[in-house]
């Protein structure tokens, strides 16, 4: 009998099933964001290299759409388990309008919060020819203007302020890696330009600056007055991460929120892991990505900042709800809106 048991125990180790156990499966998060080259993507990208390295039972493949919208939409509909979702994005949710018109009807499932990253500011650039007749944006009324591309949350912001200024433009959709050129040969008389976290901006931006020789075009004060009573916030920033002569002494942009979410497929143990993981690591973030400035310097009041941002429009994922308790910045209002996984 010892005889036999020995020569089983024996057989067993041969084949692997004592020496070890097999490793837990981990868990896919496809994780959908903005196209190659933007903020979005290139953000993503920093995040998820952090994420895999350090965040146990989950692995993150970053996956780049048309826009952050289109990761939301593709979140709603099943195909992403993490999205690319800013305030902009959930208020049109919310509502059911604009990019989001009829589309909630079709959802199978709403986007919750989870993470919040930064903000991003959006403004305008036009040729440096063109600074001396161009001096608000209620001058580029009948002008072709690049906005950006259609999904993206950083034109329904421009767009969104147009229409609050009465600015009737004429959209023109370019590529992105174009709009240097446009504007320098004149297809284009302005394009969208924005920062990240108030530091940082976009290698598609960087790289139209070597076709063309653009400025800022700051609104107007009593535009900037007009912007604020419709809702919006304004940003005064200083124009280093352009690394050029802009044209003007510091930036006059319209800020708004955005972050990296997942939804009911990731546990509220997995969340509240993923914002510790970010809170430890922030400063070494910053080091590859001057986006994440904000989480460095403060990484509870982004979170804070972000939740005000869109409380009423999607539900809290109830990991961020255990971090922000844990932290003593939870506020009770908020308990109804927090999600209920199943």
């Amino acid at each position: 009998m010892v005889k036999k048991t020995l020569a089983w125990l024996v057989f067993a180790i041969s084949m692997g099933g004592l020496a070890t156990a097999a490793p837990a499966q981990e868990k896919e998060i496809r994780w959908g964001t903005s196209q190659v080259g933007s903020t979005g993507h290139k953000s993503l990208v920093s995040l998820s290299e952090l994420l895999n390295k350090n965040l146990k039972g989950y692995r993150i493949t970053v996956q780049p759409t048309p826009g952050g919208i289109v990761s939301v939409k593709g979140y709603a509909a099943g195909q992403f388990e993490g999205y690319y979702g800013s305030d902009v994005a959930f208020y049109e949710y919310a509502k059911g309008i604009s990019r989001f018109k009829g589309f909630k009807e079709q959802a199978k499932r709403a986007p919750l919060q989870s993470l919040w990253t930064f903000t991003l500011e959006p403004g305008v650039a036009i040729h440096r020819r063109d600074a001396a007749k161009i001096k608000q944006y209620g001058d580029l009324a009948g002008k072709k203007v690049f906005t950006g591309p259609r999904p993206w949350d950083t034109r329904a912001q421009i767009e969104r302020a147009f229409g609050a200024l009465g600015v009737k433009h004429d959209y023109i959709e370019v590529d992105i890696g174009t709009a240097g050129s446009l504007l320098e040969s004149g297809g284009i008389t302005a394009f969208v330009i924005y920062t990240n976290a108030e530091s940082a901006t976009a290698p598609w931006i960087t790289e139209a600056s070597l076709s063309t020789d653009w400025v800022v075009l700051n609104p107007s004060a009593a535009e900037v007055a007009t912007l604020k009573k419709a809702g919006f916030q304004t940003a005064s920033i200083k124009p280093t991460m352009f690394k050029k002569d802009v044209g003007v002494p510091a930036l006059t942009f319209l800020p708004f929120f955005y972050g990296y979410h997942v939804g009911a497929d990731v546990s509220a143990d997995g969340v509240y892991q993923i914002l510790k993981i970010v809170e430890a690591n922030a400063k070494d973030l910053v080091t590859v990505d001057k986006g994440y400035v904000q989480v460095a310097a403060d990484m509870v009041a982004m979170q804070r900042r972000g939740i005000e941002s869109s409380v009423d429009f999607v539900e809290i994922h109830p990991g961020l709800a255990k971090y922000m308790k844990e932290k003593e910045a939870w506020d009770p209002k908020w308990d109804a809106r927090v999600a209920k996984l199943k």
